[in-house]
């Protein structure tokens, strides 16, 4: 029953998250989670915020800000699906008043309990006026534990591509502190960039997982 639930999962919702590739819209590649999986049963949410921008002949600036929110559900131990919505505000006026909206659905599989994990999510960004834009986000996330169930920093590369033919590459650096099984605040800092040319965006956030229902 399981099983037949898991593929039906995933092929409804496809298959991390975007934005677009507009002209000034940086896509959405935060990952905010680590390696660990929700529980059977279980489910948490995550609400964060990000400040992101770009790094050009040595030089930075501001490009977008967004608040985000997570929600994971435990289909299995091994198993979870996993939704997110970002609101993003980018300092260019094509985007209108209310900014860009992002939407994402993905399954995400536990290789090895705690420590590395799969995620394969799709998401499609949009504003008004605009055409909608999707994005495939393969991730690998690789968790070391710093302290058990207390602290653990993530390494997650992910490749995004875009169904308009333009694919990037994506690393983050997240730390989790708190009660891991309970709850976990989230510093990330993370790079994106085209292969082949120059100059990369970065993002900083921070997020904040509560965790609910009865471990089995």
């Amino acid at each position: 029953m399981k099983s037949k639930f898991i593929a039906q999962m995933t092929s409804y919702l496809l298959v991390v998250i975007v934005c677009l590739h507009f002209s000034s819209c940086v896509t959405v590649f935060s990952e905010l989670q680590s390696a660990r999986t929700v529980g059977e049963g279980r489910f948490d949410i995550t609400p964060s915020y990000s400040t992101v921008g770009q790094f050009y002949e040595g030089e930075s600036e501001g490009v977008q800000n967004h608040i985000g929110f997570q929600a994971a559900y435990g289909i299995s131990s091994r198993w979870d699906i996993r939704a997110r919505y970002e609101r993003v505000w980018v300092k260019d006026t094509e985007f209108g008043e209310d900014g860009v909206n992002v939407l994402g659905f993905g399954p995400k599989y536990s290789l090895l309990e705690n420590k590395i994990a799969a995620y394969l999510p799709v998401g499609v960004g949009f504003f008004e006026g605009g055409e909608k834009e999707w994005q495939v986000h393969p991730t690998l996330l690789f968790t070391l534990p710093l302290m058990p169930d207390k602290a653990e920093v993530t390494f997650s590369p992910k490749y995004l591509i875009d169904f308009n033919g333009t694919n990037l590459v994506a690393t983050n650096l997240g730390f989790a502190f708190g009660d891991l099984r309970n709850w976990a605040i989230r510093p990330e800092f993370g790079l994106l960039f085209n292969p082949g040319e120059q100059g990369s965006n970065f993002h900083f956030s921070v997020g904040f997982t509560k965790s609910f229902g009865a471990w089995k």
